[in-house]
């Protein structure tokens, strides 16, 4: 449910951001060159001169490849005297969708061709203890800031983005009475807050235009590609969640895709094929159903060493969703995790993460569908579970089970299933 206010966004983002200047001795903008973090970018740099905390530290990991538009744009943002230049071009790897063979590009990697120059006032040697984009956010500030030292990172987070996101920012407190946030380590006064999280996109780019602030003009080109609003991204071309991008890169960005396509495997190919041989509509005329469809592509396209990890996972939510009518766009989003190589089922998790996800409820109150003779028992998940099945109480206390067990066997299947499983 959301409760409205009287106070407009933008003035409520600057009172949370004059709020977080005045609780902490450091304060910083993660920043992606994105829309969202423009918009942090720009009311942080105002609070900051309010309060005399110029320059601002802004940070930008250069993933290698991204849009020339967004390094353009990021150079402009870098050189302004209001900002402290943190632009981290440091060994990394990111996860390449684009292909089961060449599973990652090695960001920056020496005695690599890379697919631009580095910048000659960025930060050029990785000294943060990781070479994941994740935990280089937080490592940073470990590095760069004494234990001792109170400090505060800005990013460009919104709730409006996902239900995962609604959940994590409108739920728990964090630091004192604030939920929009997250504590970045527990044995150090570093926190990151999102005070952007109630803005919608609408506001966004509100906001861009009223005040007339420079943006990333990559924006321009996906607008007129038709690509909807909410869903525009500029960040890095070739992971999980930005493989729609490539079907365009060879006309909007040539220099980058010349590039990638000598640097990474399976970058041209992405770039010839299009939406329809990503994001699968229509099962294969070859195949009996969905999920032999998805078994085919698990069998033949991932490593395997990873074919396990795909099998459980898809097993796990098949059992969720069988006999519902979610069942077969659950397949399909199975199938597309397979085709773009999502090894950490980034696009799946969020769709399981819908609000409209209609079997959760049945499995909470301990319903299961019938047919699924092959997933049932269940496999316990929570500590609490897996005490129950070591010790065989509760739900698999042995009469109660073995009972289940042998329904289960004759096709009718039990009519109420466990409260604990969900």
């Amino acid at each position: 449910m959301k409760i409205f206010s009287k106070q407009n966004v933008f003035d409520a983002a600057m009172d949370r951001i004059r709020w977080v200047f005045d609780e902490f001795e450091q304060v910083g903008v993660s920043f992606s060159g994105g829309k969202d973090s423009t918009v942090t970018l720009e009311l942080t740099l105002r609070v900051a001169e309010e309060k005399g905390r110029l320059p601002v530290p802004v940070v930008f990991i250069d993933q290698e490849a991204e849009w020339t538009t967004t390094i353009d744009y990021v150079r402009e943002v870098m050189h302004r005297p209001q900002v402290k230049n943190q632009w981290l071009q440091v060994p990394i790897k990111i996860f390449n969708a684009t292909s089961t063979i060449d599973e990652w590009l090695m960001c920056w990697e020496e005695g690599k061709e890379w697919g631009r120059p580095k910048e000659p006032d960025s930060i050029h040697e990785n000294i943060y203890g990781t070479d994941r984009f994740k935990q280089l956010f937080r490592n940073y500030a470990n590095v760069t800031y004494p234990k001792d030292v109170r400090f505060a990172d800005l990013g460009g987070v919104r709730a409006e983005e996902s239900p995962t996101r609604t959940m994590g920012l409108t739920t728990d407190p964090t630091y004192k009475h604030i939920t929009w946030g997250k504590r970045n380590n527990d044995a150090r006064t570093h926190f990151t807050f999102y005070p952007l999280y109630d803005w919608s996109y609408t506001d966004i780019w509100g906001a861009i235009h009223r005040e007339g602030w420079e943006y990333n003009r990559h924006y321009d080109y996906l607008y007129m590609y038709n690509h909807p609003l909410a869903t525009m991204r500029v960040s890095n071309v070739h992971h999980e969640m930005a493989v729609r991008s490539l079907f365009h890169l060879q006309e909007i960005d040539p220099t980058l895709y010349n590039a990638l396509t000598k640097r990474i495997g399976g970058i041209d190919t992405a770039g010839k094929l299009n939406k329809a041989d990503f994001f699968i509509k229509e099962l294969p005329y070859m195949f009996s159903g969905w999920e032999e469809y998805r078994d085919f592509l698990v069998d033949k396209l991932v490593k395997p060493e990873h074919q396990e990890k795909f099998r459980s996972k898809f097993h796990d939510t098949a059992y969720r969703y069988h006999g519902t009518s979610c069942y077969e766009a659950l397949l399909k989003k199975q199938v597309t995790s397979v085709i773009t190589n999502d090894y950490h089922f980034t696009n799946l998790d969020q769709w399981l993460a819908r609000p409209n996800s209609a079997l959760k409820h049945l499995i909470k109150q301990g319903e299961r569908p019938t047919h699924m003779d092959e997933f049932w028992p269940p496999k316990p998940r929570s500590k609490k579970q897996k005490e129950a099945f070591a010790n065989g109480t509760g739900f698999y206390k042995e009469g109660k089970y073995a009972g289940m067990e042998a329904e289960a066997q004759s096709g009718n299947g039990p009519a109420e299933g466990p409260a604990e499983h969900s």
